[in-house]
C-alpha cells in the first residue's frame, strides 16, 4: 500500500514539473514536443449540430448533389446535383422550403456560388460537362434565366485569349464584383484567376506542381475579411493563401491535412473560424482563423465525423446566420448544420439524419458503413 502511494505522489510530482516547465521555460522545448504537450490537454469543442428539419422534404434530392450556395441577402439555397432527366438546380429557402427548379443550359455542375445584390439576384456555376455548355463558367438569375458565360462553351483549353477553362472546379465573387476562379479539377490547368467585375484578367497564379503558387486539383477558393484568398489545394494536401490585391503567394497549412486534402474551405461570418470539407474521410474540420499578417500553421478546433461514404463535396457558410450547408455527392443530399448556440433540436450524432432518410438495406453506397 505504501508503495501505491509513493508511485502517486511520484507521478503528481513528475507531472507539475511538466506544467511549470511548460509555463516558464515552454520557448526551450524543441516546437513539435511544446505543441503535442498543449494539445494533449484540449479537448475539441462542440460547436455545430445537424438541424432535423432541413430540408422539409428530402425527395426533392434526385440525383448527386455537388454543389450548394447561400443567397442570405434573401434567405435562398441554390443545390447543384447531376443525373440524367432530372432538375439540375434546386431552389429552396434557408427554412428548408422547397421553391421551385430548373435545368436550362446546365450540363454538369460542379461548383455554385450567389452573389445577390439588394438589385439582382444571382448565382453562377461551374460547369464540367462535354456537351454544348461544359468547361464555362455561367451567371444566371434566380430563376434559371442565363445572363453571362465566361470561356468557350463545349470546348476546354488553356488560352488566355478567349478565355479557355478545362474542368473549372469553383468561384467566389466579393463585393466588389471582382471574380477568384480555381480552374482545374484534374483538367488541363492548375491555376488560380482574379477577373474584375467587367471580365477582365487581373491576375493568374498557378500551374501544376507542388511549391508555392502551384497547384495539384485546386478545387475550392474563397477570400476572408482581411483580403486573403484562400484556395484548397486537394492533391498537395494543403490549403494555400494569396493576397487579393496583387495576387502574391501569403503562405500555406499542411499540418492538418495529412490524412486528405481538403476539397472545400469557407470562413465563418464572424472570421474566428475556417471550415473545410475532407470527400473521402466524410470529415468536417473547423479550424482557428489566422490574425492579420499572420498565416501561422492550421490548428483543429472541432470535426464533425460523417457516416462512411457520405463523401461531403463542397460547402457554404451563410452570412446571416453561420449554418454550414454541405452537398453530400456520396449520401446524395445536402445537410445543415448551424451553431449550437441557434435554437433547434439537439441531435448528437450528426449522421443519424442521413440513415433516417434513406434505406441502407437497399442503397448499395449506405451498405458498408459503419454507423456510429
Amino acid at each position: 500500500m505504501t508503495r501505491f502511494w509513493v508511485c502517486i505522489a511520484g507521478a503528481g510530482f513528475f507531472l507539475a514539473l511538466l506544467v511549470l516547465h511548460s509555463r516558464f521555460c515552454a520557448s526551450r522545448l524543441p516546437p513539435h514536443l511544446h505543441l503535442a504537450f498543449k494539445i494533449s490537454w484540449r479537448a475539441e469543442e462542440i460547436l455545430y449540430r445537424l438541424d432535423v428539419d432541413w430540408p422539409k422534404y428530402s425527395e426533392y434530392f434526385t440525383g448527386a448533389t455537388f454543389c450548394v450556395a447561400v443567397d442570405s441577402l434573401n434567405g435562398l439555397v441554390y443545390v447543384g446535383q447531376r443525373g440524367d432527366n432530372i432538375p439540375k438546380v434546386l431552389v429552396f429557402t434557408e427554412d428548408g422550403y422547397f421553391l421551385r427548379s430548373w435545368n436550362y443550359t446546365v450540363d454538369t455542375p460542379h461548383g455554385i456560388f450567389a452573389a445577390s445584390t439588394p438589385q439582382e439576384k444571382s448565382v453562377w456555376i461551374t460547369d464540367v460537362g462535354s456537351g454544348f455548355y461544359g468547361h464555362t463558367i455561367k451567371k444566371y438569375n434566380s430563376f434559371g434565366d442565363l445572363v453571362q458565360v465566361l470561356g468557350t462553351p463545349g470546348k476546354k483549353g488553356t488560352g488566355l485569349n478567349p478565355l479557355q477553362f478545362d474542368n473549372p472546379a469553383e468561384l467566389h465573387v466579393d463585393d466588389t464584383g471582382d471574380i477568384y476562379i480555381v480552374d482545374g479539377d484534374g483538367g488541363l490547368n492548375n491555376r488560380l484567376i482574379k477577373l474584375s467585375q467587367d471580365f477582365m484578367i487581373l491576375w493568374l497564379r498557378g500551374e501544376n506542381g507542388t511549391g508555392p503558387a502551384k497547384f495539384n486539383i485546386p478545387h475550392s477558393v474563397t477570400v476572408d475579411s482581411t483580403g486573403r484568398v484562400w484556395v484548397a489545394d486537394r492533391g498537395n494536401k494543403r490549403l494555400q493563401v494569396f493576397d487579393k490585391d496583387t495576387g502574391d503567394w501569403l503562405g500555406e497549412w499542411k499540418n492538418c491535412f495529412s490524412e486528405e486534402g481538403p476539397s472545400a474551405v469557407r470562413f465563418t461570418p464572424d472570421g474566428k473560424y475556417v471550415v473545410v470539407a475532407q470527400l473521402n474521410l466524410s470529415r468536417l474540420l473547423i479550424l482557428a482563423a489566422p490574425p492579420v499578417g499572420n498565416i501561422g500553421d492550421c490548428f483543429v478546433v472541432s470535426t464533425i465525423q460523417l457516416a462512411d461514404q457520405v463523401s461531403p463535396h463542397l460547402l457554404e457558410v451563410s452570412r446571416e446566420t453561420g449554418a454550414v450547408y454541405v452537398a453530400e455527392i456520396g449520401a446524395k443530399q445536402v445537410q445543415k448544420y448551424i451553431p449550437v448556440n441557434s435554437r433547434g433540436p439537439h441531435l448528437p450524432h450528426p449522421h443519424l439524419n442521413f440513415w433516417k432518410k434513406r434505406d441502407w438495406k437497399t442503397d448499395r453506397s449506405l451498405r458498408n458503413s459503419p454507423g456510429d
